[in-house]
């Protein structure tokens, strides 16, 4: 887990060594070991394959290659698949490097054949979180929507300010003393209740 502190977020050719350092630790780590650190190790992982680097997600995806990695994984899918399955399934259909695709299917492949019911579990899953983000995105539009259409209807919004260069909201000024502030246009009338 300490490597992981370290972890370089920002350059590839580091990220690809610290992949191969990660690799010769998990090849002799004990499995009561693997235990404690599957989790953030596999989040690392999970950044790593989305990486839009094709050699650091290469790099990545070559752990499924390593029989004893892979044993691993087996004896861990229920904890291990869920953190991988979204950055997996995703670049499945987005990564632009095709050798990454290949790899990725062979992973999920793997995963598959591991253990199916879980494996359809993450998939469903997967599919209802997307569903969920499509629906805020649907909603925030559509709030967004009727904002304009109200600052449209409001005759104020810009048509008073029009022809100053400062623009329509020069004269409200947040916390400054008063002798700072600017004045108000002559249009402006204050507001008479707390419904206005």
């Amino acid at each position: 887990v300490g490597l992981l502190k370290f972890w370089p977020k920002t350059h590839s050719p580091k990220e690809v060594m610290f992949l191969n350092e990660l690799e010769e630790i998990l090849d002799v780590i004990e499995p009561a070991e693997f235990v404690k650190v599957q989790e953030p190790l596999f989040r690392q992982l999970a950044k790593c394959v989305s990486s839009p680097h094709f050699q650091v997600a290469e790099r990545a995806l070559y752990y499924w290659n390593n029989e004893y990695i892979m044993s691993l994984i087996s004896d861990n899918a229920a904890k291990i698949l869920p953190i991988m399955f979204p950055a997996l399934y995703k670049n499945s259909k987005s990564h632009w490097n095709k050798t990454i695709h290949g790899l990725i299917y062979n992973a999920l492949k793997l995963f598959m054949e591991m253990n199916q019911k879980l494996f359809d579990d993450c998939t469903q899953h997967y599919k209802a979180e997307k569903q969920k983000e499509k629906y805020k995105l649907k909603e925030r539009d559509e709030v967004w929507m009727k904002i304009e259409d109200l600052a449209r209807q409001n005759p104020q919004v810009g048509a008073e300010d029009d022809d100053d260069d400062e623009g329509p909201w020069h004269h409200v000024s947040f916390c400054l003393p008063a002798e700072q502030q600017a004045p108000p246009p002559a249009s402006w009338t204050p507001p008479t209740g707390r419904g206005e």
